[in-house]
C-alpha cells in the first residue's frame, strides 16, 4: 500500500502557495484567519513552525519533548518571504519523512506521546490544509484541496471519525470548521496517531483504517510480514476494523495491532480487541501468528502485554478469550498469560449473551 509520504507534504504545500499568492500584496496582519484568533500572517508562521518542528523531532528521534527551538522569520520579511519559508519547511518535513526508517517513532504529545513517519506526514498535511482554509477564508480566496489528501488525513489521523459523503467537508466538520448534515457541530477535537505498546521483544503497533483497508483487500498494510503475508485471522480482523470505522463506532485504542518484532521489523501476526468494553467492563481479545513465528513465545508475550494494558484501564475489569476446545496450543498460551478457564455458568452466560459458538471454551483474566 502507499503510505503518507513526502510527496503528500509537498503537494499540500504547493496547493497552499497557489491559493495564497493572489493575496501576497495585502496586509495579512490586518486579516483574521477564518474563525481563529490569529491573523493570517501569524497563522502562516505557525504552519511553518509546525512543519520544521515535525521534521526536527523525526530527524532527532526526540522522545520526551519537542526539539527546543522556535521558528521566527527575519524582521521585515514580507508575505512572499513567508511563502518561501512555507515551501522550505514543507520540503524539510518531506525529506525527513522519506528518509526515516519504517519503524522510527518520535515525540508528539497527543494522544499517545509519539508518531511514526506516516503520522508526521499526515500531521504536516493536516496543518497545511486546515490553516490554508483558515487563511483563504479570511482573505476571501477560493481553496479546496484534493479529495485524496483530505481522505488520507482522515484515515491516518481521524480513525474515530465516521467517514462522510465527501472527505474535505468531513475533515472541516471534524475540526470544528464546518457543518455536516445529520451531525452535531464539533466544538472540541484532536487527531489521533496510532497507539504502540512495547513488549519484551516486539511492538504492538496499532493498525489504522487506511492500513486495515489494504489488509482486508489482501495487501500487506504497509508491514513487512514474516512469511510474506499476514495470516487469515489478521485479514479478517482488519475487515471488522474497517466496518467499525465506516459505522463510526471504531475506538482506536481497542482496535487491532500488528505484532512487529523489534530485531528486524518483521510483522509476525495480529492481536486485538473484538470491540470496546461493554457495560460490565468486559473485552475480548483475539490473536494469530504466521506459521513461521509460532512456538517461540511471541503469542504469549503479546497476549500478556495487551491484557495487562487493558486491565490497567478504569473501563476494563475482565478480559475474555474464546478458544476452540481442540486448540491446545492456544490454551497453553492463555494459561501462560495468566488466564483461567471460565466456570460452566460463565460459559453458559457467554454463549447466551454473545452468541458464542458451541465449539469454543471461555477463558478469563480479571483485574
Amino acid at each position: 500500500m502507499r503510505s503518507m509520504n513526502g510527496d503528500d507534504v509537498n503537494g499540500a504545500v504547493a496547493g497552499c502557495l497557489a491559493a495564497l499568492r493572489p493575496a501576497v500584496d495585502r496586509d495579512w496582519t490586518a486579516v483574521p484567519a477564518g474563525g481563529l484568533e490569529w491573523d493570517c500572517r501569524t497563522t502562516a508562521v505557525h504552519v511553518a513552525d509546525d512543519l520544521v518542528a515535525y521534521a526536527s523531532n523525526l530527524v532527532a528521534r526526540a522522545q520526551d519533548a519537542y526539539v527546543p527551538f522556535e521558528l521566527t522569520p527575519d524582521e521585515g520579511a514580507g508575505n512572499a518571504d513567508l511563502l518561501q519559508v512555507l515551501e522550505a519547511t514543507g520540503g524539510l518535513l518531506a525529506a525527513a519523512v522519506d528518509t526515516a526508517p519504517p519503524g522510527v517513532r518520535a515525540y508528539h504529545n497527543y494522544p499517545y506521546g509519539s508518531a511514526d513517519r506516516a503520522g508526521f506526514a499526515a500531521m504536516g498535511v493536516a496543518e497545511v490544509l486546515l490553516h490554508t482554509h483558515d487563511m483563504t477564508q479570511g482573505l476571501g480566496l477560493p481553496y479546496e484541496p484534493s479529495a485524496d489528501l483530505a481522505e488520507s488525513v482522515l484515515t491516518w489521523l481521524f480513525p474515530h471519525v465516521q467517514p462522510g459523503p465527501e472527505p474535505w467537508p468531513t475533515l472541516l466538520w471534524a475540526t470544528g470548521r464546518g457543518e455536516l448534515p445529520g451531525r452535531a457541530r464539533v466544538t472540541e477535537w484532536r487527531w489521533r496517531n496510532n497507539l504502540v505498546i512495547p513488549t519484551e521483544r516486539c511492538t504492538l503497533t496499532g493498525i489504522r483504517p487506511a492500513e486495515a483497508h489494504d489488509l482486508r483487500l489482501g495487501g500487506d498494510g504497509g508491514f513487512d510480514w514474516l512469511g510474506g503475508e499476514p495470516y487469515t485471522g489478521t485479514q479478517q480482523a482488519a475487515g471488522f476494523l474497517v466496518k467499525a470505522y465506516q459505522a463510526g463506532v471504531h475506538r482506536p485504542e481497542f482496535g487491532v495491532f500488528a505484532v512487529v518484532r523489534n530485531e528486524d521489523g518483521r510483522a509476525l501476526g495480529g492481536i486485538g480487541f473484538h470491540s470496546a468494553p461493554d457495560e460490565e467492563g468486559r473485552v475480548e481479545i483475539g490473536y494469530d501468528l504466521v506459521e513461521e513465528a509460532r512456538g517461540q513465545g511471541y503469542a504469549t508475550e503479546a497476549l500478556r502485554t495487551l491484557t495487562e494494558w487493558a486491565l490497567a484501564r478504569e473501563d476494563v475489569d475482565v478480559v475474555l478469550l474464546a478458544i476452540e476446545h481442540g486448540n491446545t496450543a492456544s490454551q497453553r498460551v492463555a494459561a501462560r498469560a495468566g488466564f483461567v478457564r471460565a466456570t460452566v455458568e460463565e460459559e453458559r452466560t457467554a454463549h447466551d449473551e454473545h452468541d458464542m459458538e458451541t465449539g469454543l471454551g471461555l477463558y478469563l483474566r480479571r483485574s
